[in-house]
């Protein structure tokens, strides 16, 4: 079984949230399987984003708190300040690449995701993505995706174990 990294992005500060609801839907009709779930919402002018780990919808498989922490944390809350930063930076960076998030997807959700925009992050498997994909249809989502091995999600699991 291997699991897909998805990540939709709205163009509001409130369509992932409402997007969420969807997600329970296509749940509960077990059309996917979700292990664990966040949501990122912009608002126009605020400084930061809001991140909010979807700990209903998270599964046995989790990736817990770590994982979105870091990952957050990269795209959006560590300034760039010197290279001992930096430095510190790519090691923990690495530990993503090994799971197959790769600095091209970092950089294409830190160009996408913007003040005004949010975004629903999605570890999930056993989709059936036609119909998910109908799903997600007139919710003005744009999907950025990063398909992830079974040995890529057991690994991300095994780094991010809490």
């Amino acid at each position: 079984m291997a699991g897909t990294l998805t990540v939709w992005k709205f163009e509001s500060d409130s369509g992932a949230e409402t997007a969420v609801e969807t997600l329970k839907d296509l749940q509960r009709r077990e059309l996917i399987t979700v292990h664990d779930a966040a949501v990122v919402s912009w608002a126009e002018g605020a400084k930061k984003p809001k991140t909010r780990q979807l700990n209903n919808l998270a599964g046995v498989g989790a990736l817990g708190g770590a994982f979105w922490g870091l990952l957050f944390g990269i795209l959006f809350f560590i300034p760039l300040i010197g290279a001992a930063v930096g430095a510190g930076i790519g090691a923990l960076s690495g530990s993503l690449t090994d799971v197959g998030i790769d600095d091209s997807f970092i950089n294409q959700l830190k160009e996408k995701i913007t003040p005004g925009t949010s975004a629903l992050f999605v570890l999930t498997s056993d989709a059936t993505l036609d119909r998910v994909h109908d799903e997600f249809k007139g919710k003005k989502a744009e999907l950025i995706s990063t398909n992830l091995s079974h040995d890529q999600e057991a690994a991300l699991r095994e780094v991010f174990a809490e």
